[in-house]
Protein backbone atom coordinates (compact mmCIF):
# COMPACT_ATOMS: atom_id res chain seq x y z
CA UNK A 1 0.00 0.00 0.00
CA UNK A 2 2.73 2.24 0.79
CA UNK A 3 4.83 1.95 -2.85
CA UNK A 4 1.01 2.51 -4.28
CA UNK A 5 0.34 5.71 -2.44
CA UNK A 6 4.12 6.50 -3.56
CA UNK A 7 3.48 5.94 -7.24
CA UNK A 8 0.51 7.66 -6.90
CA UNK A 9 1.99 10.87 -5.49
CA UNK A 10 5.05 10.40 -8.33
CA UNK A 11 2.12 10.01 -11.02
CA UNK A 12 0.47 13.05 -9.99
CA UNK A 13 3.94 15.48 -9.47
CA UNK A 14 4.66 14.23 -13.16
CA UNK A 15 1.26 15.14 -14.49
CA UNK A 16 1.50 18.52 -12.62
CA UNK A 17 4.63 19.81 -14.09
CA UNK A 18 3.62 18.78 -17.35
CA UNK A 19 0.54 20.68 -16.55
CA UNK A 20 2.98 23.56 -15.20
CA UNK A 21 4.96 23.95 -18.96
CA UNK A 22 4.31 27.00 -21.05
CA UNK A 23 3.97 26.83 -24.60
CA UNK A 24 6.05 28.42 -27.00
CA UNK A 25 6.07 28.88 -30.72
CA UNK A 26 9.85 27.49 -31.25
CA UNK A 27 12.34 25.78 -29.08
CA UNK A 28 15.61 26.45 -29.83
CA UNK A 29 18.28 23.41 -27.97
CA UNK A 30 21.49 22.40 -27.97
CA UNK A 31 23.14 25.61 -29.49
CA UNK A 32 25.86 27.47 -28.92
CA UNK A 33 24.36 31.24 -29.01
CA UNK A 34 25.71 33.92 -28.28
CA UNK A 35 23.05 36.55 -27.02
CA UNK A 36 25.85 39.35 -27.10
CA UNK A 37 23.67 40.95 -24.51
CA UNK A 38 25.92 43.33 -22.24
CA UNK A 39 28.29 40.72 -20.94
CA UNK A 40 28.64 38.71 -24.27
CA UNK A 41 26.48 35.48 -22.44
CA UNK A 42 26.46 32.33 -24.10
CA UNK A 43 23.66 30.18 -23.65
CA UNK A 44 22.39 26.79 -25.27
CA UNK A 45 18.40 27.41 -25.50
CA UNK A 46 16.16 30.08 -26.97
CA UNK A 47 12.34 30.26 -26.45
CA UNK A 48 10.65 32.47 -28.81
CA UNK A 49 6.88 33.05 -28.74
CA UNK A 50 5.03 35.58 -30.64
CA UNK A 51 7.76 36.58 -32.87
CA UNK A 52 10.34 37.83 -29.65
CA UNK A 53 12.46 35.99 -27.37
CA UNK A 54 10.71 35.28 -24.07
CA UNK A 55 14.19 33.45 -22.74
CA UNK A 56 17.56 31.94 -22.87
CA UNK A 57 19.14 29.52 -20.60
CA UNK A 58 20.26 26.03 -20.74
CA UNK A 59 18.68 23.03 -22.75
CA UNK A 60 17.78 20.80 -20.06
CA UNK A 61 16.14 23.59 -17.72
CA UNK A 62 13.92 25.06 -20.35
CA UNK A 63 12.91 22.28 -22.15
CA UNK A 64 11.57 20.92 -19.04
CA UNK A 65 9.63 24.03 -18.65
CA UNK A 66 8.52 24.60 -22.36
CA UNK A 67 6.56 22.79 -24.62
CA UNK A 68 6.82 23.73 -28.18
CA UNK A 69 5.09 24.08 -31.44
CA UNK A 70 8.29 23.87 -33.20
CA UNK A 71 11.09 22.13 -31.47
CA UNK A 72 14.71 22.54 -33.05
CA UNK A 73 17.83 20.56 -31.72
CA UNK A 74 20.74 23.15 -33.40
CA UNK A 75 23.56 19.69 -32.84
CA UNK A 76 25.82 22.33 -31.14
CA UNK A 77 25.36 24.13 -34.25
CA UNK A 78 26.80 28.51 -33.57
CA UNK A 79 23.89 30.98 -32.81
CA UNK A 80 24.09 34.31 -33.55
CA UNK A 81 21.62 37.63 -33.61
CA UNK A 82 20.78 38.27 -37.37
CA UNK A 83 23.61 40.06 -38.69
CA UNK A 84 22.70 43.85 -39.52
CA UNK A 85 24.32 45.77 -42.73
CA UNK A 86 24.92 49.09 -41.26
CA UNK A 87 25.86 50.16 -44.35
CA UNK A 88 24.36 49.06 -47.94
CA UNK A 89 22.64 49.57 -51.12
CA UNK A 90 19.75 47.24 -50.87
CA UNK A 91 17.80 48.48 -54.13
CA UNK A 92 20.75 49.21 -55.76
CA UNK A 93 21.56 46.06 -55.46
CA UNK A 94 18.78 44.63 -56.19
CA UNK A 95 18.70 46.35 -59.39
CA UNK A 96 22.21 46.09 -60.37
CA UNK A 97 21.61 42.21 -60.39
CA UNK A 98 19.42 42.92 -63.18
CA UNK A 99 22.40 45.01 -65.48
CA UNK A 100 26.03 43.53 -66.86
CA UNK A 101 27.77 42.31 -63.70
CA UNK A 102 31.45 43.87 -64.51
CA UNK A 103 32.77 43.13 -60.75
CA UNK A 104 36.00 41.01 -60.67
CA UNK A 105 37.14 42.05 -64.12
CA UNK A 106 40.97 42.37 -64.71
CA UNK A 107 40.87 44.48 -67.58
CA UNK A 108 39.28 46.47 -70.34
CA UNK A 109 38.99 43.99 -72.43
CA UNK A 110 36.98 41.66 -70.50
CA UNK A 111 34.88 44.09 -69.78
CA UNK A 112 34.03 44.57 -73.14
CA UNK A 113 33.52 40.60 -73.80
CA UNK A 114 31.09 40.29 -70.74
CA UNK A 115 29.08 43.01 -72.33
CA UNK A 116 29.21 41.63 -75.70
CA UNK A 117 27.84 38.29 -73.81
CA UNK A 118 25.00 40.14 -71.67
CA UNK A 119 23.96 42.04 -75.04
CA UNK A 120 23.11 38.65 -76.91
CA UNK A 121 21.50 37.32 -73.72
CA UNK A 122 19.26 40.03 -73.13
CA UNK A 123 19.04 40.64 -77.29
CA UNK A 124 19.57 44.44 -76.89
CA UNK A 125 17.45 46.50 -79.49
CA UNK A 126 18.89 49.33 -80.92
CA UNK A 127 18.09 52.35 -78.75
CA UNK A 128 17.71 50.18 -75.63
CA UNK A 129 20.54 51.59 -72.80
CA UNK A 130 23.21 48.98 -71.89
CA UNK A 131 24.24 49.27 -68.14
CA UNK A 132 26.88 47.67 -66.12
CA UNK A 133 28.30 48.13 -62.79
CA UNK A 134 31.71 46.51 -61.17
CA UNK A 135 34.57 47.52 -62.61
CA UNK A 136 37.97 48.95 -60.89
CA UNK A 137 40.59 49.79 -62.76
CA UNK A 138 42.86 49.52 -60.06
CA UNK A 139 42.66 46.12 -60.75
CA UNK A 140 43.66 45.94 -63.95
CA UNK A 141 47.62 45.44 -64.98
CA UNK A 142 47.06 48.98 -66.56
CA UNK A 143 45.63 51.01 -63.67
CA UNK A 144 44.34 53.83 -65.70
CA UNK A 145 40.63 55.15 -66.81
CA UNK A 146 40.07 53.41 -69.79
CA UNK A 147 38.67 55.43 -72.67
CA UNK A 148 35.37 55.16 -74.63
CA UNK A 149 36.23 54.56 -78.41
CA UNK A 150 36.07 50.54 -78.46
CA UNK A 151 32.21 51.07 -76.78
CA UNK A 152 31.54 53.85 -79.38
CA UNK A 153 32.71 51.09 -82.06
CA UNK A 154 30.96 47.76 -80.47
CA UNK A 155 27.51 49.43 -79.63
CA UNK A 156 27.06 52.39 -82.09
CA UNK A 157 23.24 52.30 -81.70
CA UNK A 158 22.65 51.36 -77.93
CA UNK A 159 23.78 54.12 -75.09
CA UNK A 160 25.92 52.51 -72.59
CA UNK A 161 27.29 53.68 -69.20
CA UNK A 162 29.20 51.73 -66.51
CA UNK A 163 29.31 52.41 -63.22
CA UNK A 164 32.71 52.48 -61.31
CA UNK A 165 32.64 50.05 -58.11
CA UNK A 166 32.08 52.51 -55.99
CA UNK A 167 29.31 54.28 -57.93
CA UNK A 168 31.48 57.07 -57.98
CA UNK A 169 32.90 56.96 -61.42
CA UNK A 170 31.49 56.12 -64.92
CA UNK A 171 32.59 55.22 -68.50
CA UNK A 172 29.58 56.31 -71.11
CA UNK A 173 30.42 55.91 -74.85
CA UNK A 174 28.92 58.85 -77.28
CA UNK A 175 25.68 58.13 -77.83
CA UNK A 176 24.70 58.59 -74.19
CA UNK A 177 26.88 60.66 -74.06
CA UNK A 178 24.93 62.50 -76.89
CA UNK A 179 21.69 62.12 -74.92
CA UNK A 180 22.40 64.15 -72.12
CA UNK A 181 23.98 66.40 -73.46
CA UNK A 182 27.81 66.34 -72.54
CA UNK A 183 30.26 67.92 -74.70
CA UNK A 184 34.16 68.96 -74.28
CA UNK A 185 32.86 72.00 -72.46
CA UNK A 186 30.61 70.96 -70.10
CA UNK A 187 31.50 72.12 -66.12
CA UNK A 188 29.69 71.59 -63.23
CA UNK A 189 30.28 71.84 -59.27
CA UNK A 190 31.19 68.62 -57.69
CA UNK A 191 31.75 66.51 -60.51
CA UNK A 192 34.57 66.09 -63.75
CA UNK A 193 33.67 64.94 -66.90
CA UNK A 194 37.33 64.12 -68.36
CA UNK A 195 38.50 65.50 -71.31
CA UNK A 196 41.89 64.60 -73.23
CA UNK A 197 43.16 66.27 -76.37
CA UNK A 198 39.89 68.72 -76.58
CA UNK A 199 38.11 65.13 -76.90
CA UNK A 200 35.42 63.39 -74.15
CA UNK A 201 37.13 60.40 -73.14
CA UNK A 202 33.32 59.60 -71.60
CA UNK A 203 35.16 59.01 -68.27
CA UNK A 204 32.62 60.83 -65.86
CA UNK A 205 33.79 61.59 -61.62
CA UNK A 206 30.80 61.92 -59.04
CA UNK A 207 28.14 64.72 -59.63
CA UNK A 208 29.27 64.46 -64.05
CA UNK A 209 27.89 60.54 -63.16
CA UNK A 210 24.62 62.04 -62.88
CA UNK A 211 24.13 64.19 -66.18
CA UNK A 212 24.11 60.54 -68.49
CA UNK A 213 22.67 58.62 -65.57
CA UNK A 214 19.20 60.90 -65.19
CA UNK A 215 18.90 59.73 -68.95
CA UNK A 216 18.52 55.67 -68.33
CA UNK A 217 14.49 55.18 -68.13
CA UNK A 218 13.61 54.83 -64.26
CA UNK A 219 12.47 51.07 -63.54
CA UNK A 220 8.88 50.46 -63.10
CA UNK A 221 7.50 49.59 -59.38
CA UNK A 222 7.31 46.05 -60.53
CA UNK A 223 10.90 45.89 -61.31
CA UNK A 224 12.13 47.38 -58.17
CA UNK A 225 9.47 45.26 -56.31
CA UNK A 226 10.93 42.11 -58.38
CA UNK A 227 15.00 43.25 -57.98
CA UNK A 228 13.99 43.71 -54.01
CA UNK A 229 13.17 40.11 -53.89
CA UNK A 230 16.05 39.10 -55.60
CA UNK A 231 17.75 41.30 -53.37
CA UNK A 232 16.04 39.72 -50.46
CA UNK A 233 16.65 36.31 -50.89
CA UNK A 234 20.85 37.08 -51.21
CA UNK A 235 20.86 38.79 -48.02
CA UNK A 236 18.76 35.91 -46.18
CA UNK A 237 21.35 33.51 -47.68
CA UNK A 238 24.10 35.33 -45.77
CA UNK A 239 22.35 35.60 -42.76
CA UNK A 240 21.24 39.47 -42.72
CA UNK A 241 17.95 40.28 -41.36
CA UNK A 242 17.97 43.86 -40.91
CA UNK A 243 20.27 46.72 -43.45
CA UNK A 244 20.28 50.35 -43.40
CA UNK A 245 19.16 50.91 -47.45
CA UNK A 246 21.89 54.34 -47.75
CA UNK A 247 20.14 57.06 -49.78
CA UNK A 248 16.14 56.41 -51.21
CA UNK A 249 13.64 58.66 -52.52
CA UNK A 250 10.34 58.69 -50.34
CA UNK A 251 8.64 56.93 -52.79
CA UNK A 252 11.16 54.19 -52.24
CA UNK A 253 10.70 54.15 -48.58
CA UNK A 254 6.45 54.22 -48.88
CA UNK A 255 7.37 51.15 -51.27
CA UNK A 256 9.71 49.62 -48.39
CA UNK A 257 6.69 49.89 -46.51
CA UNK A 258 3.75 48.50 -48.74
CA UNK A 259 5.78 45.36 -49.56
CA UNK A 260 6.32 44.86 -45.70
CA UNK A 261 2.65 44.78 -44.51
CA UNK A 262 1.65 42.72 -47.84
CA UNK A 263 4.37 39.84 -45.67
CA UNK A 264 6.49 40.40 -48.85
CA UNK A 265 9.50 42.05 -47.85
CA UNK A 266 10.21 40.48 -45.03
CA UNK A 267 13.98 42.06 -44.54
CA UNK A 268 13.55 44.80 -41.51
CA UNK A 269 15.71 48.42 -43.46
CA UNK A 270 16.87 51.39 -41.64
CA UNK A 271 15.76 53.58 -44.63
CA UNK A 272 17.62 56.78 -45.36
CA UNK A 273 16.53 59.20 -47.69
CA UNK A 274 18.88 61.35 -50.00
CA UNK A 275 19.61 64.78 -50.06
CA UNK A 276 17.16 66.15 -51.88
CA UNK A 277 14.36 68.55 -51.71
CA UNK A 278 11.80 67.19 -52.02
CA UNK A 279 12.51 64.50 -49.51
CA UNK A 280 12.88 67.22 -46.61
CA UNK A 281 9.57 68.46 -47.78
CA UNK A 282 8.10 64.80 -47.51
CA UNK A 283 9.44 64.43 -44.19
CA UNK A 284 8.46 67.91 -42.54
CA UNK A 285 4.67 66.93 -44.03
CA UNK A 286 4.55 63.05 -43.31
CA UNK A 287 7.15 62.83 -40.39
CA UNK A 288 9.20 59.49 -39.68
CA UNK A 289 7.99 55.82 -40.62
CA UNK A 290 8.40 53.57 -37.40
CA UNK A 291 6.89 50.02 -37.46
CA UNK A 292 8.86 46.83 -36.74
CA UNK A 293 10.35 46.29 -40.06
CA UNK A 294 11.18 49.74 -41.26
CA UNK A 295 12.73 52.90 -39.90
CA UNK A 296 12.83 56.47 -41.73
CA UNK A 297 14.31 59.13 -39.45
CA UNK A 298 17.45 59.67 -40.82
CA UNK A 299 19.17 61.57 -44.17
CA UNK A 300 22.11 60.23 -46.61
CA UNK A 301 24.06 63.69 -47.56
CA UNK A 302 27.61 63.40 -50.05
CA UNK A 303 30.59 65.20 -48.78
CA UNK A 304 32.75 64.14 -51.29
CA UNK A 305 33.58 61.31 -53.38
CA UNK A 306 35.45 57.98 -53.40
CA UNK A 307 39.36 57.13 -53.11
CA UNK A 308 39.63 54.93 -55.64
CA UNK A 309 38.66 57.52 -58.65
CA UNK A 310 40.42 60.42 -56.80
CA UNK A 311 37.05 62.50 -56.29
CA UNK A 312 37.71 62.03 -52.13
CA UNK A 313 38.14 65.56 -50.30
CA UNK A 314 42.10 65.59 -49.20
CA UNK A 315 43.77 68.04 -47.31
CA UNK A 316 46.74 67.84 -48.88
CA UNK A 317 47.15 66.67 -53.04
CA UNK A 318 47.07 63.18 -53.96
CA UNK A 319 50.66 61.17 -53.38
CA UNK A 320 49.83 60.58 -56.90
CA UNK A 321 48.54 63.00 -58.51
CA UNK A 322 50.15 66.16 -57.09
CA UNK A 323 48.02 68.78 -58.30
CA UNK A 324 45.27 67.75 -57.11
CA UNK A 325 43.08 66.91 -54.15
CA UNK A 326 39.83 65.60 -55.04
CA UNK A 327 36.56 68.03 -53.86
CA UNK A 328 33.68 68.76 -51.99
CA UNK A 329 30.40 67.27 -54.08
CA UNK A 330 28.58 70.34 -52.77
CA UNK A 331 29.16 73.67 -50.81
CA UNK A 332 30.08 74.17 -47.51
CA UNK A 333 26.80 76.43 -47.29
CA UNK A 334 24.85 73.69 -48.76
CA UNK A 335 26.13 71.53 -46.14
CA UNK A 336 25.60 73.90 -43.00
CA UNK A 337 21.80 74.44 -44.34
CA UNK A 338 20.61 71.06 -44.69
CA UNK A 339 22.33 70.35 -40.99
CA UNK A 340 20.24 73.13 -39.59
CA UNK A 341 17.04 72.05 -41.40
CA UNK A 342 17.93 67.84 -40.00
CA UNK A 343 18.66 69.09 -36.29
CA UNK A 344 15.17 71.69 -36.23
CA UNK A 345 13.47 68.57 -37.29
CA UNK A 346 15.27 65.92 -34.75
CA UNK A 347 16.13 63.79 -37.42
CA UNK A 348 19.51 61.90 -37.91
CA UNK A 349 22.44 63.27 -40.64
CA UNK A 350 24.45 60.52 -41.98
CA UNK A 351 27.39 61.81 -43.94
CA UNK A 352 29.53 59.87 -46.66
CA UNK A 353 32.93 61.60 -46.03
CA UNK A 354 36.05 59.66 -47.40
CA UNK A 355 38.93 61.79 -47.34
CA UNK A 356 40.58 63.92 -44.48
CA UNK A 357 39.27 67.48 -45.78
CA UNK A 358 35.77 65.86 -46.56
CA UNK A 359 35.48 64.27 -42.50
CA UNK A 360 36.89 67.54 -41.52
CA UNK A 361 34.47 69.59 -42.95
CA UNK A 362 31.90 67.29 -41.56
CA UNK A 363 32.72 67.14 -38.49
CA UNK A 364 33.11 70.95 -37.96
CA UNK A 365 29.30 71.30 -39.17
CA UNK A 366 28.42 68.44 -37.07
CA UNK A 367 29.74 69.78 -34.00
CA UNK A 368 28.11 73.38 -34.41
CA UNK A 369 25.05 71.91 -33.93
CA UNK A 370 25.62 68.93 -31.51
CA UNK A 371 27.64 71.42 -29.54
CA UNK A 372 29.05 68.45 -27.03
CA UNK A 373 28.00 65.13 -25.56
CA UNK A 374 24.80 64.15 -26.99
CA UNK A 375 22.26 61.07 -28.44
CA UNK A 376 21.19 62.13 -31.41
CA UNK A 377 23.71 59.89 -33.28
CA UNK A 378 24.69 61.45 -36.29
CA UNK A 379 26.80 59.53 -38.27
CA UNK A 380 30.26 59.92 -40.31
CA UNK A 381 29.26 56.74 -42.99
CA UNK A 382 32.70 55.32 -44.03
CA UNK A 383 35.01 57.87 -41.54
CA UNK A 384 37.78 56.61 -44.28
CA UNK A 385 40.67 59.04 -43.75
CA UNK A 386 41.01 60.88 -40.87
CA UNK A 387 43.85 63.34 -39.79
CA UNK A 388 44.99 62.78 -36.26
CA UNK A 389 44.20 66.43 -35.10
CA UNK A 390 40.23 65.21 -36.05
CA UNK A 391 39.81 61.72 -34.17
CA UNK A 392 38.97 63.13 -30.93
CA UNK A 393 36.11 65.42 -32.56
CA UNK A 394 34.14 61.98 -32.75
CA UNK A 395 34.11 61.69 -29.31
CA UNK A 396 33.48 64.99 -28.03
CA UNK A 397 30.62 65.33 -30.28
CA UNK A 398 29.33 61.92 -29.71
CA UNK A 399 29.38 61.36 -33.53
CA UNK A 400 28.79 57.90 -34.92
CA UNK A 401 32.01 56.63 -37.69
CA UNK A 402 30.00 54.05 -39.71
CA UNK A 403 32.62 51.72 -41.43
CA UNK A 404 33.12 49.13 -44.15
CA UNK A 405 36.05 46.59 -42.92
CA UNK A 406 36.20 45.39 -46.39
CA UNK A 407 37.15 48.59 -47.77
CA UNK A 408 40.23 48.83 -46.08
CA UNK A 409 41.18 45.18 -47.47
CA UNK A 410 40.48 46.07 -51.32
CA UNK A 411 41.72 49.92 -51.21
CA UNK A 412 45.13 48.25 -48.98
CA UNK A 413 46.75 47.59 -53.08
CA UNK A 414 47.08 50.78 -53.83
CA UNK A 415 45.58 53.32 -51.28
CA UNK A 416 49.24 53.91 -49.81
CA UNK A 417 49.77 55.01 -53.06
CA UNK A 418 46.76 57.76 -53.06
CA UNK A 419 48.03 59.01 -49.69
CA UNK A 420 51.30 58.35 -48.89
CA UNK A 421 52.68 55.92 -45.75
CA UNK A 422 52.16 58.82 -43.18
CA UNK A 423 48.62 59.85 -44.42
CA UNK A 424 47.42 56.01 -44.93
CA UNK A 425 47.75 55.42 -40.96
CA UNK A 426 44.74 57.59 -40.21
CA UNK A 427 42.91 55.71 -43.06
CA UNK A 428 41.21 52.62 -42.05
CA UNK A 429 41.90 53.49 -38.49
CA UNK A 430 39.01 51.26 -37.21
CA UNK A 431 40.23 50.89 -33.30
CA UNK A 432 41.19 54.12 -33.15
CA UNK A 433 37.88 55.21 -33.85
CA UNK A 434 35.90 52.61 -31.73
CA UNK A 435 37.81 54.27 -28.29
CA UNK A 436 36.34 56.99 -29.24
CA UNK A 437 32.72 56.45 -28.26
CA UNK A 438 33.20 53.02 -27.01
CA UNK A 439 31.23 51.65 -29.63
CA UNK A 440 31.32 51.51 -33.71
CA UNK A 441 28.63 50.03 -36.38
CA UNK A 442 29.85 47.55 -39.53
CA UNK A 443 28.67 47.26 -42.63
CA UNK A 444 29.83 46.58 -46.23
CA UNK A 445 28.65 49.33 -48.64
CA UNK A 446 27.14 46.62 -50.78
CA UNK A 447 27.11 46.17 -54.22
CA UNK A 448 30.64 48.13 -53.74
CA UNK A 449 32.18 45.11 -51.63
CA UNK A 450 31.09 41.59 -51.45
CA UNK A 451 27.18 41.43 -49.72
CA UNK A 452 28.99 38.36 -47.32
CA UNK A 453 29.18 39.45 -43.03
CA UNK A 454 31.64 36.80 -42.96
CA UNK A 455 33.58 38.80 -45.01
CA UNK A 456 33.26 41.88 -42.54
CA UNK A 457 34.64 40.11 -39.63
CA UNK A 458 37.49 38.91 -41.33
CA UNK A 459 38.52 41.66 -42.27
CA UNK A 460 37.71 43.28 -39.22
CA UNK A 461 39.18 40.88 -36.97
CA UNK A 462 42.26 39.62 -39.12
CA UNK A 463 42.67 42.80 -41.63
CA UNK A 464 43.34 40.33 -44.41
CA UNK A 465 41.21 40.19 -47.79
CA UNK A 466 39.30 37.08 -48.78
CA UNK A 467 42.75 35.75 -50.91
CA UNK A 468 44.84 35.77 -47.40
CA UNK A 469 46.82 38.68 -48.14
CA UNK A 470 48.27 40.06 -46.69
CA UNK A 471 49.87 37.38 -44.34
CA UNK A 472 50.44 39.79 -41.21
CA UNK A 473 47.60 41.67 -41.79
CA UNK A 474 46.76 45.53 -43.26
CA UNK A 475 47.90 47.83 -40.22
CA UNK A 476 47.15 45.54 -38.00
CA UNK A 477 46.86 48.33 -34.80
CA UNK A 478 43.67 48.93 -36.16
CA UNK A 479 41.90 45.64 -35.83
CA UNK A 480 39.12 44.92 -33.98
CA UNK A 481 38.62 42.07 -31.31
CA UNK A 482 36.50 39.14 -32.29
CA UNK A 483 33.56 40.64 -30.00
CA UNK A 484 33.81 43.81 -31.16
CA UNK A 485 33.50 42.98 -34.66
CA UNK A 486 30.15 40.57 -34.06
CA UNK A 487 29.03 43.59 -31.81
CA UNK A 488 29.42 45.93 -34.64
CA UNK A 489 27.52 43.63 -37.31
CA UNK A 490 24.55 43.22 -34.06
CA UNK A 491 23.91 44.94 -31.59
CA UNK A 492 26.13 48.11 -32.54
CA UNK A 493 24.55 48.40 -35.67
CA UNK A 494 21.34 48.24 -34.26
CA UNK A 495 22.60 50.89 -31.84
CA UNK A 496 23.29 53.19 -35.12
CA UNK A 497 19.55 53.14 -35.96
CA UNK A 498 18.10 54.04 -32.40
CA UNK A 499 17.09 49.85 -32.17
CA UNK A 500 19.02 48.79 -30.02
CA UNK A 501 16.32 48.37 -27.55
CA UNK A 502 14.36 45.74 -30.09
CA UNK A 503 17.02 43.88 -32.05
CA UNK A 504 20.77 43.65 -32.46
CA UNK A 505 20.78 40.41 -28.79
CA UNK A 506 19.06 37.56 -28.05
CA UNK A 507 17.55 39.33 -24.70
CA UNK A 508 13.97 39.07 -23.37
CA UNK A 509 11.52 40.84 -25.19
CA UNK A 510 13.96 41.30 -28.42
CA UNK A 511 12.72 40.12 -31.88
CA UNK A 512 13.97 36.56 -32.45
CA UNK A 513 16.11 37.19 -35.39
CA UNK A 514 19.31 34.80 -35.33
CA UNK A 515 21.49 32.88 -37.98
CA UNK A 516 22.61 29.32 -37.21
CA UNK A 517 25.73 29.18 -38.58
CA UNK A 518 28.46 25.45 -39.73
CA UNK A 519 31.03 27.85 -37.82
CA UNK A 520 31.62 29.49 -34.69
CA UNK A 521 32.74 32.81 -35.61
CA UNK A 522 34.77 33.32 -32.25
CA UNK A 523 36.89 30.19 -32.46
CA UNK A 524 37.26 29.03 -36.17
CA UNK A 525 40.47 29.71 -37.92
CA UNK A 526 40.84 32.84 -40.30
CA UNK A 527 40.46 29.78 -43.27
CA UNK A 528 37.36 27.91 -41.65
CA UNK A 529 35.59 31.68 -41.11
CA UNK A 530 35.89 33.08 -44.80
CA UNK A 531 34.19 29.68 -45.58
CA UNK A 532 31.28 29.87 -42.94
CA UNK A 533 27.90 29.09 -44.74
CA UNK A 534 24.95 29.94 -43.00
CA UNK A 535 22.62 26.72 -41.90
CA UNK A 536 19.68 28.71 -41.64
CA UNK A 537 18.01 32.49 -40.71
CA UNK A 538 15.20 33.27 -38.79
CA UNK A 539 12.95 36.47 -38.13
CA UNK A 540 10.76 36.68 -35.58
CA UNK A 541 11.08 32.74 -34.90
CA UNK A 542 10.20 32.23 -38.61
CA UNK A 543 12.52 30.34 -41.14
CA UNK A 544 13.55 32.70 -43.98
CA UNK A 545 16.38 30.60 -44.87
CA UNK A 546 17.63 27.12 -45.12
CA UNK A 547 16.33 23.53 -45.49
Amino acid sequence: MKNYFLFAATGLLSIASFAQKKTVDLLLYNATIYTVDKNFSVASAMAVKDGKILETGDSKKLLSQYDAKEKLDAKGAAVYPGFIDAHSHFLGYGLGLQTANLVGTESWEEILNRLLDFEKKKNLQPGQWLVGRGWDQNDWAVKEFPSKEKLDALFPNNPVMLTRVDGHAAIANQQALKLAGVTASTHLNGGQVEVKNNKLTGILVDNAVGLVGSKIPSPSVSQVSSALMDAQRACFAVGLTSLSDCGVSHQVATLFDSLQKKGLLKMRIYAMLSDATENYNWARVHGKIKTASLNVSSFKVYADGALGSRGACLLQPYTDKPDWTGFLLSSQQHFDSVAAVIYKMNWQMNTHAIGDSGNRTMLKIYSKYLKGKNDRRWRIEHAQVINREDFSLFGKYSIVPSVQPTHATSDMYWAGNRLGAQRLKGAYAYRDLLKENGWIPLGTDFPVEDISPFKTFYAAVFRMDAKGFPAGGFQMENALRREDAICGMTIWAAKAAFEEGEKGSLEKGKFADFVLLDQDLMKASPKAIIDAKVLATYISGVKVYGK
